[in-house]
């Protein structure tokens, strides 16, 4: 049975897509036990697994990739710091959120031949570029937070056939934030959009969009900004000559402070409902938008012990024990469920020799992953194909 809660935040249905494609076979590589037509990672022994991130922690949006990064570092304490008989590491890059940033954190992880996987990005204009950049070195990439459909879509290119994530899929989370307002929201029956140009906020922006015109509503006009955008006037009151009565902008913590801020001193918006997704939720967009925020709606997986059972509230008294303070945005359990994915498949393909150093075959890691079936996490229950996977939450799964 799967559930859909409304909160303040909207419950969006937990999904999980896999890419389903392999760069072209290089020769067989054979190191030791294994043999593997994407190479093998040895790991001496004595000497660590090395696991990378890629998570934007600087900027506007650093809570977002910190909040993840937090998520591993729980996992390989909850495995005791071992994976497979030998102990992990954890690097990582700050990959910031835009496609530069993601290039330059997929090139430097990739020129190192000892990761063995990685875990990112945060966001979904990292990925397009960066997962090709680490697929072309073998190295598997699991997101806890990407959500763009284009990630995951059957026509994508060759190079996402390393790629997979955790994380929903935003054909769900507009969709289900479309339907939403045409159902809890009756009297909105005119909605403006606005989105930042990247892969997450206009997939977003579309899907919501679609869902409300297919329930009766009207799209009065779907305008753009660009990242790094402080003025929000000029887009701002282009809307307001439409009169919309609910404004949808699924953008960043900067540029969705400013929009909801100047949207109430823009005339005929002063009134309007605001409402974002899970790229606002958190505590510093609460700070950049000031009481803009009050009475705004988003949307966000439900991170509620009666949506997420026991695994989660063991989870939550960790990460508030360990760092001290709730966690600042939504998605740390997403990655942690990426983590131990990772973990169970280095324990399921990780070979040794007689000398007791280990054998990781890069090919052999990604269809591991990719055979994931019925795995117990903490967001609720993965089960993977070659094309996709799901994280459905049902009531037997919790605890």
């Amino acid at each position: 049975m799967k559930h859909s809660r409304i909160l303040i935040a909207l419950t969006v249905m937990l999904a999980v897509a896999l890419g389903s494609y392999l760069v072209p076979a290089a020769p067989a590589a054979t190191m030791g036990p294994v043999t593997d037509s994407l190479g093998v990672v040895k790991v001496n022994r004595g000497q660590p697994i090395v696991i990378a991130y890629w998570q934007v922690t600087s900027g506007p949006n650093a809570s977002l990739g910190i909040d993840q990064r937090r998520g591993i570092e729980i996992a390989i304490t909850d495995k005791g710091k071992v994976a497979g008989g030998f102990s992990v590491r954890l690097i990582g890059e700050d990959s910031g959120c835009n496609a530069e940033g993601g290039v330059t954190a997929a090139t430097k992880i990739a020129a190192n031949r000892q990761v063995v996987a990685a875990i990112g990005s945060t966001c979904s204009s990292e990925a397009v570029p960066g997962a090709p950049i680490l697929w072309r070195q073998g190295i598997v990439t699991v997101s806890g937070s990407n959500t763009a459909p284009t990630l995951t879509d059957p026509k994508r290119s060759a190079g996402f056939g390393g790629y997979m994530r955790t994380a929903h899929n935003d054909k769900v989370q507009g969709r289900v934030a479309g339907e939403w307002v045409r159902s809890a929201q009756k009297q909105v029956t005119l909605a403006a959009t606005i989105h930042d140009g990247s892969p997450y906020a206009e997939g977003l922006a579309n899907a919501f969009a679609g869902a409300f015109l297919a329930l009766g509503g009207k799209i009065s006009t779907q305008e753009a900004i660009a990242p790094g955008d402080t003025d929000m006037r000029p887009v701002l009151t282009k809307i307001a000559t439409s009169k919309p009565q609910l404004l949808y902008f699924p953008v960043f913590v900067a540029e969705g402070g400013h929009i909801a801020r100047q949207a109430k001193e823009v005339s005929g918006l002063e009134n309007v409902i605001l409402m974002g997704a899970d790229g606002l939720f958190s505590p510093d967009f609460l700070k950049a938008a000031g009481d803009a925020a009050k009475g705004m709606y988003l949307s966000s997986p439900d991170l509620s012990p009666a949506a997420l059972g026991p695994r989660y509230t063991t989870l939550l008294d960790k990460y508030k024990k360990r760092f001290g303070e709730n966690p600042p945005a939504a998605f740390h359990a997403h990655t942690y469920d990426a983590a131990m994915l990772i973990f169970a498949a280095i324990e399921k393909v990780g070979k040794k020799d007689s000398s007791g150093n280990l054998y990781i075959g890069r090919k052999a890691l990604r269809d591991a992953l990719f055979a994931t079936k019925g795995y117990k996490g903490v967001t609720g229950t993965l089960t993977c194909d070659k094309n996709f996977c799901e994280a459905i939450l049902t009531g037997d799964d919790r605890g």
